[in-house]
Order: structure tokens, then C-alpha cells, then sequence
């Protein structure tokens, strides 16, 4: 199974949501968050860059003098750092147009990169005098701001004027991705999320460069993108989610703006409608799509595998020409997701058929076809990219499907699934493809996981993140950090890199800027996480923790010098020891 059990998640955790808060939509910008420690090292960026040359006596300073200079198709880019660097800065940082040779400020061009880089790497030179970053692209550019802004202190992140100083090491760094795809996957079906949590999510996964966004829009649960032709399926298909709480759905006007702010950003949505399985939603909504003409009753569980539009109607070919006209014309991308996986109440033969009368579909829209790596049953065109879902290292037919020439997308659900628990304890996710510690999600090579599949037929990794236990933006930060770092590393630095031991010293190195942006990551034990210096441990006023004692949500205990709160119900789990995400780590005492 894809994303989810056979069986209702039914766990003591999930009957104590409320403690640990489902909390209000929140917007895109960055949450308050106490000041950190800085990242102030060029051997602590993540993704590993290519190759990195510090020098020592070079740093830079950021000061109110400082200007940003661009080019000709850099403004863009400019102006994002400049608003980045305003609000926590307080200084001026004009925009303005780059001498013919940078002397002081920030330079940002698209001449005289190193040729190495490509359309998405970038060059980073940093000196006592400037700093200059430059690329063949646009998209490049941006990709070297990311690395930037990790070179500086954590505060920087801050939505409120801090003191600095802004130093930036001295060095030389020249980077480039080893796959030009590298995405991040939201199921906005089986719970829905805001534009601003959506954006939100942009902003968090552009810091670790990933260049794709894959929202999961349609399921059995809810459809969630408004369609002038069909807007039954909007209006009633979308109007609740897993568990009967209402849902939602984004207007096209809300669709385009959440397309637009990626584009900002340089991530390209990717819409999945899920077909011809998960579609209860749809068929829900127009009784005409079902072959007995009889609408079923929405649904609320996380079952699968039982519903199928009726493959043998010409409605049914009308309804999917529509909705794929409608979306195509909303997404700029060049890529359109059919989804295809568990289908499991289509025969054969009937899927086989339905496949090779939508892939056309897509084409004629201008679009290339994604689709779970299911669809290689019926041996699609060799432009389709099947996504690889399953948790085996061999599969006959998607060895066949890139035997013949299509690329496939790397998401093995017990690597790459964000949604899996971290362990036993977890409070969220599911665990039907196992437990995935951040260790597990970086130790995998994507390059050579599946049996006969090499690295150049590799299209890219894609991270997923089903939402049948998630609610909100805290739940989605909190299944996604630290893992979804991992995951963009394996997807942005060569596989010489790749070093467990070095990799948990610079994850635990983003902890201080997790930390300033707000993002409810997960404190992993596997991490030496660099959250600030603690100095000498003062006297704790709270009583000392006991193993044989239950604690509650709210619960405040001292251990181990630092004071500690139970975010949910508990007991026998060591603060800071094990199954972390059931404490709040607030300090040395």
C-alpha cells in the first residue's frame, strides 16, 4: 500500500491531539521564534555542496552600507534577498543595477559562472570587500542565495530587527545538482491545507533546494481544486476531509496563487487527480460517472483500493478530458501526475484501457504524464515518468519501462515516505512501510536502489507526505524535519558525498534556524542538534523526572540539567534519550 494502512490508525496519541494543539492557520511569513546560534561554517550547508574552498581572513560583513547588485534577469532573485535580509537586518539594502566588476555588496549574475554548474548551480565567492554569486540561470542564482542564507547567522530568519553582527565566512563554493528533479509531495486530499500553509511549506523546502512541489489534489476523501465544467466536485466533493471535518478546496484564482508563489521561488507545481482508483470524491459528486448511475456515499476513512471511475462510459473519458484541460491551463509546469496506483477494483484490462486513452489526453494539453509507477502495466509512451512508490529494491516492470526508455522518479516508501513514523512512539504518521529514523531516510542511494535501473535513468527523488494523520502546518513540520533535508541531499549532491557521520553534524547545525523560523521539527536523538550554547546549568525549580510516573500533555519535569514538557501522555520515555518528539526540550534549568 502507498500511503496508508488497511486499518484506522487507533493509538492513544491520536485522543490527545488536543494537547499538543491543532492550532490556527498561519501565514506564509516566518513565525517569532527565540534567537540561536548561527550557522557560521561553510563545511555546515545542506545539501553538501560539490566543492567547497573556505578561507580563512575573508569573511564578510553584512552592513547598513551594504547594496544588492543584479543584472538583467537577476532582479527577480534581488529583490527576494533583499526582503529576506530587511527584516531581521533593518538596513536599507538597496537594490541596484551591478558595476561591470563587483567591488563591495552582494553582486548577483548571470555571467562568468564556472562552466560546471549548469542551468541550476551556482558559483559563491566571499571576501572581506564582496560577495558575488553567479550562474547561467536564473533558477541558479536563487539556489546560491539558499546557500547564503544558511551562511548566516540563524537570527537572520528573524521577522523583527536583530542585532547581527551579519558575517558571512570567507570562501569559494562552486555546486551544481546531481538530478535537475527534486521534490517535495503534499496530500492536500485527505486533509486539507490553506494557502498560506501551502506557501508556508514553498518557503521551508526552497531553503534545501528542492525545485518541485507535488500536490496531491484529488482522492477518495476530497477533491480540492475548483472545476468550472464539474464544480460538483469542488463544492461537494471537497467539503470534508478524513475524519467528517470539513475540508475545503482552492479556487482557480487560490490555485494559480499558490503556482505563482512556488514560481517565486523556483519550484514547479506538479498537480496529481488521482484516477481511474481514489476517486470516491468524484464519484460521489456526479452520479454519471459510476456505471449503475448511482452516486456512493462520501468518505471519510483512510480504506483504498475500492472505488474506480467506469471505464467502459464515454462520460467518463468527457469528465477526465475536462479536468485535465482545466487543470493544464492553471499549471505553467510542464508536468501533470494521473496518479494510477491502487486500482484495485479495475480489472486488468479495464485499467490498461483507461491508461491508453487518457496519457493522450495529457499530451494533447501540452503536458508531460507522471503517474505511481503502476502505470508501467500499460507500457505508457517513454516520455511518462513512473514514480517508484513500492519498499522492494527490484521490480520487473519498471526495470522494463526504463529498458525502453522512460525515467523513473525515486520515491521508495520506506526511505522517502515522510509520513512514516519515526518509531513506535510517534505521535503522527502511519507505519505500514516501517519506521523511518532520519538515518534511514539519508542512507539509500537513489541511483542504484532498484535492480537494473542506473543512475542515468534516474528522472529524480521525490519526498511524499500523506496527510491521513495530519492537520496542520505543526504536523506537517513535524513529519517533514529533519527528514525532508535528507531527503534534498540525496537529491542535490553527488553520491561521493554521502557520509551519515558528517551529514547528522550539519542537519544538527539547521536546528538554530528551525528553531527562529518557528518550524516544529522533530529532535531526533540521532542528531548532535547545535540549538544555542547552554552555559553552565543553573538549579531546576521543577520536581525530577520518573520513569515510573505517567505524564500528561503540559507536564513540566527537570532531567539531565534541562527542563523538559511532555507533549503528550507518557512514560518510561527518557527525555532527550528516546522517542524525542514526546518532549519539549525548553533549556538548560
Amino acid at each position: 500500500m502507498r500511503s496508508r494502512s488497511k486499518q484506522l490508525l487507533v493509538i492513544l496519541s491520536s485522543l490527545m491531539l488536543s494537547v499538543a494543539g491543532a492550532g490556527p492557520a498561519v501565514s506564509a511569513g516566518v513565525r517569532p521564534a527565540p534567537a540561536a546560534a548561527q550557522v557560521a561554517s561553510m563545511q555546515d550547508v545542506v545539501p553538501v555542496p560539490v566543492k567547497t574552498e573556505p578561507a580563512t581572513g575573508a569573511d564578510h560583513a553584512i552592513t547598513s552600507d551594504t547594496a544588492i547588485y543584479v543584472q538583467p534577469g537577476s532582479a527577480g532573485v534581488g529583490d527576494y534577498l533583499a526582503a529576506l535580509l530587511r527584516r531581521s537586518t533593518g538596513y536599507p539594502l538597496p537594490v541596484k543595477t551591478a558595476p561591470a566588476t563587483p567591488t563591495d555588496g552582494i553582486s548577483l549574475l548571470l555571467t562568468g559562472a564556472d562552466p560546471t554548474v549548469g542551468n541550476q548551480g551556482y558559483q559563491l565567492d566571499v571576501t572581506a570587500s564582496a560577495v558575488v554569486i553567479r550562474a547561467n540561470q536564473p533558477a541558479g542564482l536563487f539556489a546560491g542565495v539558499q546557500t547564503l542564507r544558511q551562511l548566516l547567522p540563524a537570527a537572520v530568519e528573524n521577522t523583527s530587527t536583530q542585532p547581527g553582527p551579519w558575517t558571512i565566512p570567507g570562501g569559494r563554493i562552486v555546486d551544481h545538482p546531481r538530478f535537475a528533479y527534486r521534490g517535495a509531495h503534499l496530500d492536500v486530499a485527505r486533509h486539507f491545507f490553506t494557502v498560506d500553509e501551502v506557501k508556508r511549506y514553498v518557503d521551508e523546502i526552497s531553503l534545501y533546494k528542492v525545485n518541485h512541489l507535488h500536490l496531491h489534489l484529488t482522492d477518495d476523501q476530497g477533491w480540492r481544486i475548483q472545476i468550472n465544467s464539474w464544480p460538483r466536485l469542488a463544492t461537494y466533493g471537497g467539503e470534508l476531509e478524513v475524519g467528517g471535518t470539513p475540508g475545503g478546496y482552492y479556487t482557480q484564482d487560490q490555485y494559480r496563487d499558490i503556482v505563482a508563489y512556488a514560481q517565486s521561488r523556483h519550484i514547479t507545481v506538479v498537480p496529481e487527480i488521482d484516477m481511474p482508483g481514489h476517486t470516491n470524491a468524484a464519484l460521489a459528486s456526479y452520479a454519471e460517472l459510476n456505471c449503475n448511475n448511482t452516486a456512493p456515499p462520501r468518505r471519510t476513512d483512510i480504506e483504498v483500493g475500492y472505488s474506480s471511475l467506469c471505464i467502459g462510459k464515454d462520460v467518463t473519458y468527457r469528465f477526465v478530458a475536462d479536468v485535465i484541460r482545466e487543470v493544464a491551463a492553471l499549471t505553467p509546469g510542464p508536468y501533470l501526475h494521473i496518479g494510477g496506483d491502487e486500482a484495485n477494483s479495475t480489472s486488468q484490462q479495464d485499467y490498461v484501457t483507461f491508461l491508453n486513452k487518457v496519457l493522450p489526453l495529457v499530451q494533447q494539453q501540452g503536458k508531460t504524464a507522471m503517474g505511481w509507477h503502476d502505470i508501467v502495466d500499460a507500457t505508457p509512451p517513454t516520455s511518462a515518468v513512473p514514480q517508484y512508490w513500492q519498499t522492494g529494491t527490484s521490480h520487473a516492470g519498471v526495470q522494463a519501462a526504463a529498458r525502453r526508455g522512460n525515467k523513473i522518479l525515486m520515491s521508495p516508501a520506506n526511505k522517502a515516505y515522510l509520513d512514516m513514523k519515526y518509531n513506535s512512539s510517534t505521535r503522527l504518521g502511519l507505519s505500514w512501510a516501517g519506521f523511518i529514523e532520519v538515518q534511514t531516510a539519508y542512507e539509500w542511494n537513489p541511483g542504484a536502489h532498484l535492480s537494473g535501473v542506473t543512475e542515468s535513468q534516474v528522472f529524480g527523488v521525490e519526498a511524499p507526505l500523506w496527510s491521513e494523520t495530519l492537520q496542520n502546518i505543526d504536523d506537517i513540520e513535524f513529519m517533514a524535519f529533519p527528514r525532508l533535508p535528507a531527503i534534498a541531499e540525496l537529491g542535490w549532491s553527488p553520491q561521493s558525498t554521502h557520509n551519515w557521520s558528517a551529514f547528522r553534524q550539519r542537519l544538527g547545525a539547521q536546528g538554530p534556524r528551525w528553531q527562529v523560523m518557528g518550524v516544529d521539527f522533530y529532535r531526533s536523538s540521532q542528531v548532535p542538534w547545535k540549538t544555542g550554547d547552554p552555559g553552565p546549568p543553573g538549579s531546576c525549580s521543577a520536581a525530577a523526572w520518573e520513569s515510573s510516573v505517567a505524564y500528561t500533555g503540559g507536564q513540566q519535569v527537570s532531567y539531565n540539567d534541562h527542563t523538559w514538557t511532555a507533549r503528550w501522555w507518557t512514560r518510561g520515555d527518557v527525555p532527550g534519550e528516546n522517542s524525542q518528539d514526546v518532549w519539549t526540550d525548553n533549556g538548560p534549568c
